[in-house]
């Protein structure tokens, strides 16, 4: 029996079929080379990026050694050396550590009674980019707080008037050092409702809460919450 002749679909299949083997021969002929060098350079980075995090890990894990054991000295009453041991972790690249050491040094510091010294390293803190927000923030509570004295009124509040705010983790203490300079500037007004609001505030510290009673009763403002009948 003759063979039929393939029909015209199955001719213009065999034809596409061949051309898109010829296609990707020539592909790879061409680009094959090319291809494997850009997968292994790609294997590479990642290679080197998996090694980079385990070694980020390595160090920070070591930094964190090195800080546990400072601080358990310092608690201890073992202060010789200290600043010295917490020089690495200043120079360390992770901003947590640094900012906690920076933080550390500025204590030691005052127990020295160095206040300048301890207020520039505060300053260090609040002013470090890199540093979380809420290290940030509370360097610059601890600066103004060291420095306190020597300030003015205006200077405390323009500083601390964004974290003196209801809601802020800061608002006690920012609240109280703004409403005291409210006071020095003459400006009750402004001090008893602050004040007031800082009694009020559960999420405030108790003593500072019972300062800001006390202090709003002091100003003619009704700092008893009337939910209760007890002064916040």
């Amino acid at each position: 029996m003759a063979s039929q002749p393939p029909s015209n679909e199955a001719f213009l299949r065999e034809v596409d079929d061949e051309l898109r083997r010829d296609q990707l021969a020539g592909f790879w002929k061409r680009w094959g080379i090319a291809v494997a060098i850009a997968v292994l350079v790609g294997l590479v980075a990642f290679g080197g990026w998996l090694w980079w995090q385990h070694e980020q890990t390595k160090k920070n894990d070591v930094l964190g050694e090195q800080m546990t054991q400072i601080l358990t000295d310092l608690e201890a009453g073992k202060e010789q050396g200290a600043e010295a041991r917490l020089k690495p972790l200043l120079e360390s690249g992770n901003p947590g550590y640094r900012s906690t050491a920076r933080f550390t040094i500025a204590g030691l510091k005052l127990r020295k009674n160095d206040i300048a010294g301890a207020a520039a390293d505060f300053k260090a803190v609040a002013d470090d980019a890199e540093a979380p927000k809420p290290f940030r923030d509370l360097a610059l509570v601890r600066q103004t707080a060291t420095e306190y004295d020597s300030l003015k009124p205006e200077v405390i509040i323009a500083r601390l008037q964004p974290l003196a705010q209801k809601g802020n983790p800061w608002f006690g203490s920012a609240g109280e050092m703004v409403a005291v300079a409210h006071m020095k500037m003459n400006k009750p007004d402004l001090a008893g409702p602050l004040f007031a609001e800082i009694s009020k505030d559960k999420g405030v510290p108790e003593t500072i809460r019972s300062r800001a009673v006390q202090m709003a009763g002091v100003l003619g403002v009704d700092a008893v919450d009337q939910s209760t009948g007890e002064g916040k």
